[in-house]
């Protein structure tokens, strides 16, 4: 395998598509020595086979606003990989989703999934359909079009889709309404991130950020480092930047910056307890603005618009709201400001030149694939309790979820040691999952 010979071809293919090209191209690079060392996979093609998805569902979801009009948006599922389990991945609504977006994103699920030691495909879909400022019945109306067109191509054994950016709680609810309705099962497997009542998970909600602190803690400790006392910044206030302030706090790190589309707050004295609480509030206005924090709580936080948390000295910076949101300017603000950790928890959250820029100047880096793992492997864990019709305590999720985590830097460390001894957690984990759902592809055929 040649990488440089193998993305010239995707490149011709699909021009344009940036976010799936980029993926596809860091995995490339890190597995190739490795690939090239099995005649096996070069003979069966698993590169060529494993970059394409299996299918993509392309559909329009018309729905009807508060007004009386009409409105028309476009659905997408991308069932990427199947070799290790069923498809799992999430469903973004935000307006930027293109195709691309979500080939990236089912690309990078694959091998997340693989990660979790669970039995997972890959797979994401979502829509163009922009949550902000929309009314709670917009929303479930738009949800409820948007699974009458989704509806028959998932299900607990064949597709099982979750949450992400723009779909929390609220809408796996009215999605799963409109499922059950439509399918006539009550089989709450076919969905995950869903309520308490209702088959959901405990610890669902916190988990991906929990998982994230979980495997930032192991790397730290693994350099000889701890957590401790160590101030963090992270990007978003969503879902996930809630569960990770939350975990960062309980270990004794002190989050002093969050930030949104309109700037950032910085907090210097930390993020407290009731901050953590109203960043759910604040998710749940649909106004998607950081500024919020600083109004409702104006003697601890301020904002600078037009500022990310990357402007914030710290020591760790978590990227935790969207796809390559840390350039490689921020890269250089954060390393001259001292950092000297970066953990992704957004998907492919740092771009290329601010990868490189961590890495050629010795700082601490894991990428998504790893550390955001937590979230579909608890999501994983929901669709045994839901398989076998039973829930366990928070007790018992969390121990998983610890064993998960510490099983997904054992990986990183097998496969991304270093002659120099330090860890390259980049090709580390896509080493480990590239392997594990090479190999299961090999096992089942040419198809």
């Amino acid at each position: 395998m040649k990488t440089a010979e193998i993305m010239a071809k995707l490149q011709a293919k699909y021009p344009g598509e940036n976010e799936y090209l980029q993926a596809v191209q860091e995995v490339l690079e890190s597995i190739e020595d490795v690939y090239n060392q099995h005649p096996e996979f070069e003979k069966a093609k698993i590169v060529e086979r494993i970059v394409e998805p299996d299918r993509i569902f392309t559909f329009r979801v018309t729905w009807v606003d508060d007004k009386g009009e009409v409105q028309t948006n476009l659905g997408y599922r991308i069932q990427f990989n199947s070799a290790i389990g069923p498809y799992k991945g999430g469903l973004r609504f935000h307006k930027a989703v293109t195709p691309s977006m979500l080939k990236f994103l089912g690309f990078e699920q694959t091998f997340k999934n693989a990660l979790t030691t669970l039995p997972m495909g890959g797979a994401k879909g979502g829509s163009d359909f922009d949550p902000v400022g929309k009314s709670d019945d917009e929303i479930m109306r738009f949800c409820q079009a948007f699974m009458l067109e989704l509806w028959n191509c998932i299900g607990p054994d064949q597709d099982v889709p979750a949450g992400d950016v723009g779909v929390g709680g609220r809408e796996i609810g009215y999605l799963y309404g409109m499922y059950k309705k439509l399918a006539r099962q009550y089989n709450t497997g076919v969905l995950t991130g869903k309520g308490g009542t209702w088959g959901g998970s405990v610890l669902r909600p916190e988990a991906t950020g929990f998982g994230a602190l979980y495997l930032t803690q192991h790397i730290l400790n693994h350099a000889g480092k701890s957590i401790e006392g160590k101030t963090v910044t992270l990007s978003g206030f969503g879902n996930v930047a809630w569960g990770a302030a939350t975990k960062a706090v309980q270990l004794g790190a002190k989050v002093v910056a969050i930030s949104g589309p309109d700037g950032v707050c910085h907090i210097p004295d930390g993020i407290t307890k009731e901050m953590i609480d109203y960043m759910l509030v604040m998710r749940a206005s649909n106004r998607n603005k950081v500024e919020d924090m600083a109004v409702k709580f104006p003697d601890k936080a301020h904002f600078t618009a037009g500022k990310k948390s990357w402007s914030i000295p710290c020591d760790i910076a978590l990227p935790s709201a969207f796809q390559n949101e840390l350039s490689e300017d921020d890269a250089k603000e954060l390393v001259a400001n001292g950092c000297w950790c970066c953990c992704e928890i957004s998907n492919m959250g740092c771009q290329p030149g601010a990868i490189h820029y961590f890495q050629s100047h010795g700082i601490i880096f894991a990428p998504g694939k790893a550390v955001n793992a937590g979230g579909v492997a608890t999501s994983g864990l929901e669709m045994t309790q839901n398989a076998t019709h039973i829930s366990w305590s928070g007790q018992e999720v969390d121990d998983k979820l610890h064993y998960i985590m510490s099983s997904i830097h054992e990986q990183c460390v097998k496969f991304g040691t270093q002659p120099d001894g330090t860890v390259d957690y980049v090709k580390g984990a896509n080493i480990a999952g590239f392997m594990k759902v090479a190999q299961a592809m090999l096992e089942q055929g040419t198809i």
